[in-house]
């Protein structure tokens, strides 16, 4: 369980997506760019409850999750990517687009890179700048 303390996020709803798995091509090596590899990607969204609180119980109130995995998709559609630090900087900077987030923490795991651990990864945690 991820857990995460920081005075800016007090009014905040967290929205998750949680081991999004994609195959893309990633890596800088030689044998990384024949193929694709299977990634896991987690993102955590955190909207303000004035912006995320819904009065009528309906969709356009809130942020909607498909907006999380779409972005995403748009991202590994892009081509190639050397980095995970690439692609979770990529993913940050499209979430921190929506004016109902006010922060993200995006990861991703490759799990089939070592046979004797569970994965290898990065994290990034970002909050928008005021405006």
């Amino acid at each position: 369980m991820f857990s995460l303390y920081h005075p800016a996020l007090n009014d905040c709803r967290r929205l998750f997506l949680r081991n999004y798995e994609v195959l893309i091509n990633i890596g800088v090596h030689e044998f990384e760019k024949k193929g694709e590899q299977r990634i896991l990607v987690n993102v955590d969204l955190f909207i303000p409850l004035a912006m995320s609180t819904p009065e009528h119980d309906q969709l356009d109130e809130v942020v909607d999750y498909d907006f999380i995995r779409s972005t995403i998709a748009k991202r590994m559609a892009q081509g190639h990517i050397h980095l995970q630090e690439t692609l979770c900087d990529d993913v940050i900077k499209a979430m921190l687009a929506h004016p109902k987030v006010r922060a993200v923490r995006v990861s991703t795991e490759k799990p089939d890179v070592y046979p004797d651990c569970d994965s290898v990864g990065v994290e990034v945690f970002r909050i928008k700048e005021a405006i």
